[in-house]
């Protein structure tokens, strides 16, 4: 998948199950997965890649992630933007994100692989 700066290309979602999730979308979909332990799965697309992580779905439990070329000078344009830090840059295996609440309180994050 190409990476683009500043545009959407990863989606989280919450299962409680991943086993039937996983299942589901396979018989849906055809999507593919890759486990990440037992409480994270991710799968890919040609536009947009994503995961489930283990917990309870509940409303705004979607988490939109960000790429980013450059991750403190975006931070700082979500900053100037009056948007709230609510994780701070930390790594992760693949790189490092931070996640920032909109001002209607959407959660969103911004990763890089650099």
């Amino acid at each position: 998948m190409k990476l683009t700066h500043e545009q959407i290309q990863y989606i989280e979602f919450l299962s409680p199950n991943l086993v039937a999730i996983k299942e589901f979308y396979t018989k849906a979909f055809g999507w593919k997965f890759t486990d990440y332990g037992t409480e994270y799965t991710a799968f890919e697309g040609d536009c947009v890649d994503g995961g489930f992580a283990l917990g309870e779905v509940v409303k705004g439990s979607v988490l939109v992630i960000l790429y980013s070329n450059n991750l403190e000078e975006t931070k700082a344009k979500v900053e100037a933007a009056a948007g709230n830090i609510t994780k701070d840059i930390f790594s992760f295996p693949g790189g490092r994100r931070f996640h920032f609440a909109d001002p209607d309180g959407n959660e969103l994050a911004v990763w890089s692989d650099i």
